[in-house]
């Protein structure tokens, strides 16, 4: 047994295990999400993001401010057919990373909800 043998698992059958034991594609309150957030927000695109050994595949929604949300999505054809039917861009995340004012939004929620902190502290 080598050293790192201990730390390999083996791929299930071409599907990657499910996270949490849900079912590794995408159910209909995740595309119900998606499409009620999106409804709600404008300038929205999506951002897919592959499938790795802990999570499935997911789409990432993102609004002109960069606020944003994640759900599963069964495949990256799926989130392709998924933007299509409304007619929203899709963008892969491993090919163009993630918009800068998504990254932006996040920093000042954490800012926002530090402050919160404070005041409750005080």
């Amino acid at each position: 047994m080598g050293l790192f043998d201990a730390f390999r698992r083996r791929r299930r059958s071409g599907r990657t295990a499910g996270v949490a034991g849900k079912a590794a594609k995408s159910d209909s309150e995740d595309i119900a999400h998606l499409d009620e957030w999106a409804a709600q927000r404008r300038g929205v695109e999506a951002f897919v993001e592959p499938a790795t050994r802990i999570t499935e595949t997911t789409v990432v929604l993102i609004a002109h401010d960069g606020e944003w949300t994640r759900r599963r999505i069964g495949s990256l054809d799926a989130a392709q057919k998924f933007g299509h039917e409304r007619a929203m861009p899709v963008y892969e995340v491993s090919k163009v990373g993630y918009p800068q004012r998504m990254r932006d939004y996040t920093e000042r929620q954490r800012i926002m909800q530090r402050r919160r902190r404070r005041q409750e502290d005080s």
